[in-house]
């Protein structure tokens, strides 16, 4: 019998991680974020399950019990798109909050996310610190960098996740979960699946300024540019997008990146496919809110199979215990 697992999301914004273990057969029994706009998007699409409000006044205590507790603290504080990136920004101390949570409801497993930045911060000293830190916690924690493209997503999204499992389960995890996907020319030798492009993923989309029915499907008309720099490059059809980026601040100044036709920028709704959204997942707000609660998100699809080999490494240990 397939087991089914309660899960809490903390910073959970619009809901990409959640959905993605939803898709998968988890429960989702609580979830938080303090952005209201993130919230209604995340009410409207998974449930009145989430909590809009500041992590910190949430006592553990009041949370229900659950399988895994999963989030990506805020990264602002840890990326390498942040020149000002340092080990005493206060925004890097948001894991604590993330710490303080699993310590006191100490779920069987954790999943957290995080940007490829934090392996580099202070010289690996924070990486240290926070692996230390879950350890301490009563957790083995295993680590990867994954490619979201490498999970059939549309994007070449690299992000760090620490999968921490309790001392006392007795199930052996090797995290990260296999990829499924690869670079066209390495897939024909693997027998893996090709990286799915830009181009596939936006073939069905109907024009913005043409008849539709699609919700979140407007574009910023910042103008285009060529120069290379994020935001700024010539997108190949053939291949998956660049990383989709919350980069910038909520008067309008979120980097966009060009439509694979090079003639105009991506809309939120097209942001939104190439992050693995369904195309009936509505976004709460104005566009440039849209913009980022897509680019903060986890894609679903790359969550979802991280779940799925959460759930069959559990079954699979479950059933070896059953007939041995």
């Amino acid at each position: 019998m397939r087991t089914t697992m309660r899960a809490i999301s903390l910073f959970a914004g619009a809901g990409g991680m959640d959905l993605g273990f939803a898709q998968a057969g988890f429960d989702i029994v609580w979830a938080n974020d303090i952005w209201p706009d993130a919230v209604k998007t995340y009410r409207y699409n998974l449930g009145d399950h989430i909590f809009c409000g500041d992590i910190a006044t949430v006592k553990p205590a009041d949370l229900p019990d659950a399988d895994i507790m999963i989030g990506g603290f805020p990264c602002q504080g840890f990326s390498l798109a942040n020149r000002k990136r340092h080990s005493g920004d206060t925004r890097n101390t948001l894991y604590l909050e993330f710490l303080r949570i699993l310590n006191g409801k100490k779920p069987k497993f954790f999943l957290a996310e995080n940007v490829k930045g934090i392996l580099s911060l202070g010289g690996g000293e924070i990486f240290r610190m926070i692996v230390a830190d879950f350890e301490s916690a009563g957790y083995v924690v295993q680590h990867g960098v994954l490619n979201a493209a490498d999970y059939g997503v549309p994007q070449r999204r690299e992000r760090v996740f620490f999968f921490g499992k309790r001392l006392d389960v007795q199930v052996d995890f090797q995290f990260p979960p296999p990829v499924t996907h690869a670079p066209r020319g390495l897939a024909e030798l693997t027998g893996q699946k090709p990286w799915v492009s830009i181009g596939e993923a936006l073939c069905s989309v109907p024009d913005p300024d043409g008849p539709h029915s699609l919700h979140n499907h407007e574009y910023t008309r910042y103008k285009l540019r060529f120069n290379g720099q994020q935001g700024h490059r010539v997108i190949r059809p053939d291949m998956p997008a660049p990383t989709i980026t919350a980069r910038g601040d909520d008067r309008g100044g979120v980097v966009i990146h060009h439509h694979p036709n090079n003639k105009r920028r991506l809309s939120a709704r097209e942001t939104a496919v190439v992050q693995s959204f369904p195309l009936d997942y509505i976004f709460y707000g104005p566009k440039t809110s849209a913009y980022r609660q897509i680019a903060n998100a986890v894609p679903p699809l790359l969550a979802k199979a991280i779940a799925m080999w959460l759930l069959e490494s559990a079954n699979c240990s479950k059933s070896q215990e059953e007939t041995e």
